[in-house]
């Protein structure tokens, strides 16, 4: 296996192309050469096999649509919260393509169990990571209900933008810290 770090996140970046134009089905190593611009059997100097392949996307789109540390700096209350979740929602909007494949390889994860463990250790990461985050700025609400109410807006924002309002995530905000309000 080729070990040019540069290179090999360039693949793994056009692969997460391929995946959210094309669908899991669509990424072969020539698909990923072509995305990539690089000659013929340059991927498969990389990447073992395709399942290896699928992996290292899937580690990569959680890094890509990952926070800056920088925004998580401010006092807690529920405009910081909402303003977090803002930036969320703009991540994804600005890598919708990043979003697009990890849905793909979610899909794909069902059929292949490497593919499963290795995003099922990093979704799980992820999460207790935000959990931790949540706690340590003392924001509002339960962090795990704010993770599945979250997920499923931008599932529907990002794919079927023209369901929901505009102002969704206010709306998710406050229905899930003032319930009944």
């Amino acid at each position: 296996m080729r070990s040019n770090p540069e290179r090999r996140t360039a693949l793994v970046d056009a692969a997460i192309e391929v995946l959210a134009g094309e669908g899991a089905r669509g990424l072969t190593f020539r698909a990923v050469d072509v995305a990539a611009g690089v000659p013929n059997g340059t991927a498969s100097n990389y990447f073992a096999n395709r399942d290896d392949l699928l992996t290292q996307a899937g580690l990569r789109i959680h890094d890509r649509l990952g926070p800056d540390p920088k925004d998580l700096d401010q006092p807690p209350s529920e405009e910081f919260l909402t303003a977090l979740l803002r930036l969320l929602r703009e991540r994804l909007t600005a890598d919708r393509t990043g979003y697009l494949a990890l849905l793909e390889l979610r899909l794909e994860a069902t059929r292949r169990p490497a593919l499963q463990e290795a995003l099922t250790r990093r979704v799980r990461a992820n999460l207790e990571e935000n959990i931790a985050l949540h706690d340590a700025h003392g924001l509002p609400g339960d962090p795990m209900v704010l993770y599945v109410a979250i997920g499923g807006l931008m599932l529907e924002q990002l794919t079927l933008p023209g369901v929901l309002p505009e102002d969704a995530l206010e709306q998710v905000v406050r229905g899930l810290l003032s319930p009944g309000a």
